[in-house]
């Protein structure tokens, strides 16, 4: 599949391009020994000027990306997301020149800079000081340039007197803080993170937000992975969804990552019907449940709720007496961790009081909201009368919520507003 992304609002020339990605694909082997073989194969058909590209897999082989196009302005931001095994490092890592693409090519206006294992290159033996140097001197800069910068890398990282010391005796935090420290100050054109903004306590993490606002104040472009939904929503104005290799939809970003979202919720969930309908009775039961589903607020039958809006959960009883008092009971939880109760609900808690009539009604529990985020949800019901006799139960009732807004990592819907106040 071949998408190509645009920020509508940039003027499409020439010069606005910083990067542009045309028909990339990837491919691997599984099997290792193979993948060696067809390794040197490649390698020797390069050395000799006879290797072409080719839409054919080898024997184990795999498309890891296939046909990946996309352009970037300068100054934007594209946000990339997808499960593990999409396809996302691989991409970064044939933009920012580690790898070379089996087919296709990749354009880069200006100089590049990768958060990528941070870190991960320096040599340990070398001192912290050394090793900034040699580190931005592969980024592109020249001895003069990072000297004007050093002392800023330094602070930055919060390394200070260290700086001098071998980095085998720096702790995991350190290098990763010197490593993205080295990565910023290189002026980039073009910045890739690949999940590098977990970095050091909540302070610095704040730190690292903020310098990166800076630069891309100043015109830098990022191209941002991450499994964080919320850090791509207030990063970039773009995003694409990546499975399997595969473009599946890009365009705004709160657009592609409601998508994201709402695929990783389905493939967590069976499919659920928002009904149940019971077996009559054979026994001689004074009230018993024959159906339950769920409703909207204008009393319409629903598949399923949505957060934030009115729901109403029912219940249908045959009763074969009248002005019998009972009470409604009703337990949800989450459908893949029964254990936890999420809401718990009895009328004879709340004083309310009911009374049965003879033949079919229904019993409704309203929701002006429903509080649920979105999800699979189980809910145990019952019709009772205090303080023991329970007339008729249903264990499990399933059903789902879904969502009309961005809710990513949140357990239940809130109504809210904001203002501010004078001190």
């Amino acid at each position: 599949m071949s998408m190509r992304l645009r920020d509508p609002q940039i003027p499409k020339t020439n010069n606005d391009i910083i990067l542009s990605v045309n028909g990339v694909s990837k491919k691997f082997c599984r099997n290792l020994k193979r993948s060696y073989m067809y390794g040197l194969k490649d390698i020797g058909g390069e050395l000799l000027g006879l290797r072409q590209e080719s839409n054919r897999l080898r024997h184990g082989e795999f498309w890891a990306l296939q046909d990946i196009s996309l352009e970037l302005s300068r100054g934007h931001s594209i946000g990339l997301a997808g499960l593990n095994g999409s396809g996302k490092t691989t991409l970064l890592r044939i933009i920012s020149g580690l790898m070379k693409p089996d087919k296709g090519y990749v354009n880069v206006r200006g100089r590049i800079a990768a958060l990528i294992a941070l870190g991960a290159g320096f040599n340990p033996l070398l001192s912290g000081r050394e090793n900034v140097f040699i580190n931005m001197s592969i980024l592109g800069l020249s001895k003069r340039e990072i000297l004007e910068v050093f002392d800023e890398v330094v602070e930055f990282a919060e390394i200070w007197d260290a700086i001098d010391a071998p980095v085998r005796t720096y702790s995991s935090g350190m290098k990763a803080r010197l490593g993205f420290a080295c990565a910023i100050y290189t002026r980039p054109s073009l910045l890739l993170i690949d999940e590098a903004l977990a970095v050091g306590d909540v302070k610095f993490r704040v730190k690292c937000y903020q310098r990166l606002n800076e630069i891309r104040e100043l015109g830098t472009s990022f191209f941002m992975v991450s499994h964080n939904p919320n850090i791509i929503l207030r990063t970039c104005e773009t995003g694409i969804y990546l499975r399997k290799g595969q473009v599946v939809c890009s365009g705004p970003v709160d657009l592609v990552m409601k998508e994201y979202d709402n695929d990783i919720k389905q493939s967590t969930s069976k499919t659920i019907s928002a009904s149940l309908m019971l077996s009559p009775k054979e026994d001689d039961s004074e009230i018993y449940i024959t159906s339950v589903f769920l409703r909207n607020q204008d009393n319409e039958l629903v598949d399923f709720a949505f957060s934030g809006e009115p729901l109403k959960i029912c219940l249908k009883c045959r009763s074969s007496s009248e002005g019998t008092q009972i009470a409604m009971g009703i337990l949800i939880r989450e459908f893949q961790a029964k254990d936890d109760c999420l809401l718990n609900l009895h009328t004879d808690k709340e004083n309310d009081q009911f009374f049965t009539s003879n033949g079919e009604f229904e019993f409704q529990l309203f929701l002006p909201y429903c509080g649920l985020g979105p999800g699979t949800y189980t809910a145990k019901l019952s019709v009772f009368r205090y303080p023991f006799h329970v007339y008729d139960m249903v264990e499990s009732f399933n059903f789902q919520v879904k969502s009309k807004k961005q809710m990513s990592q949140c357990a239940f819907f809130q109504p809210h507003s904001w203002k501010t106040l004078p001190a």
